[in-house]
């Protein structure tokens, strides 16, 4: 299965990326999947004005990261919480795309706050059924991002590893179902 990690944040010193970087190696250590990983950071995608339909479609500067949206058969989210929300930039990746039509989503969140981005967590979920894709219902709401990874994605909270392990068991195990 070919499963594309979404770093959402844009911003150059991203702390929910840290958070991304330790997922994609978790994965690659611990299955035989496939794992990407697609940083906001180095696509500059325009507002929406044109869906692209097939790799062909987008303009030549995005055709590879319109490759890789096409061909992943489920996506991980991994977002800052923006006012109450996820990030516009990730949303803007998606607008880009038809719908995910029984995709298998990973839904995460992550602040430097105490909460987690919760509140990003609920809004992910209400796009989730304007993508047509199906979430998992576990999520990792991750509180204190910059106190549970360093820069190069090593986890530092020893604490976490169970919400994380809860979180890959459960997105699995319905990605796996989803994908023939």
């Amino acid at each position: 299965m070919r499963i594309e990690i979404i770093s959402g944040s844009p911003r150059h010193a991203s702390v929910t990326h840290r958070l991304a970087l330790y997922l994609q190696q978790f994965f690659i250590d611990k299955t035989e999947h496939s794992i990407g990983l697609i940083d906001m950071r180095e696509h500059e995608l325009p507002m929406v004005q044109t869906v692209f339909s097939s790799p062909g479609q987008a303009p030549e500067q995005h055709r590879e990261l319109a490759a890789r949206m096409f061909a992943a058969d489920a996506y991980i989210i991994v977002t800052p919480e923006y006012n109450g929300s996820y990030s516009p930039a990730m949303k803007n990746l998606f607008d880009h795309f038809p719908k995910r039509m029984h995709k298998p989503f990973g839904l995460v969140t992550a602040s430097v706050g105490a909460l987690g981005g919760m509140r990003a967590a609920q809004q992910l979920l209400l796009l989730m059924g304007g993508l047509f894709g199906i979430a998992s219902p576990n999520m990792l709401v991750t509180p204190f991002v910059d106190k549970k990874f360093d820069a190069d994605g090593n986890l530092l909270d020893e604490s976490f590893q169970a919400s994380i392990d809860t979180f890959v068991h459960e997105f699995l195990w319905l990605a796996e179902k989803l994908v023939d």
